[in-house]
């Protein structure tokens, strides 16, 4: 098993060969990964990322047990334009190639709010990630101009309860589906 320092120093030339803007982020454990805004070339990062997701950690992401992610579906998740859609990546230095461990993600649902939504790999839960994803996901809603930010999700996902608290999201029961809630960030 690779020590941290190990892990960070094979990781270095990886991340310095990827191309165009991105942040490097050390996780509570001391690994670091690379975060960058996602791109049309990663269809197949993302498709392994769902793939390697648990049955649970798939239902909480897309509300509803997904086991294979369709084309259709992966076109949706891939349309980006960087301002109404915007998603950011987080890839690893894992076995000489960088993989997907993190996504977030918002899209717009009027003018100046968006719904976001934050998912990452089991193995990698509890480190900091969705923390980092989402403070990047919300600088880049305010810059574009949002000044709301909500989140559905299941009653049942503590974790998510827990990262929406900690960046200052309220939370609401949701008025159609008692099943659920929706976390609310008001950044104006």
């Amino acid at each position: 098993m690779l020590t941290v320092k190990d892990h960070n120093d094979r990781a270095a030339a990886a991340y310095a060969a990827v191309p165009g803007k991105y942040w490097i982020e050390a996780l509570r454990d001391g690994r670091h990964v690379l975060i960058r805004p996602l791109l049309e070339k990663d269809r197949e990062l993302e498709y392994a990322f769902i793939k390697r997701l648990s049955p649970e950690s798939r239902h909480m992401r897309f509300l509803a047990q997904i086991n294979e992610p369709g084309a259709a579906m992966l076109d949706q998740l891939m349309d980006t334009d960087n301002k109404q859609r915007m998603a950011y990546i987080a890839l690893v230095h894992e076995n000489g190639k960088l993989i997907e461990i993190g996504i977030s993600r918002y899209a717009a649902t009027s003018e100046h709010e968006c719904e976001c939504a934050v998912t990452v790999a089991d193995e990698w839960q509890h480190l900091g990630l969705g923390t980092a994803l989402m403070e990047h996901l919300i600088k880049a809603a305010r810059r574009n101009g949002f000044n709301q930010m909500y989140s559905i999700d299941a009653a049942s996902n503590a974790p998510m309860r827990d990262l929406a608290k900690a960046l200052g999201f309220e939370r609401h029961n949701d008025p159609n589906d008692s099943r659920q809630v929706i976390h609310r960030l008001y950044m104006s």
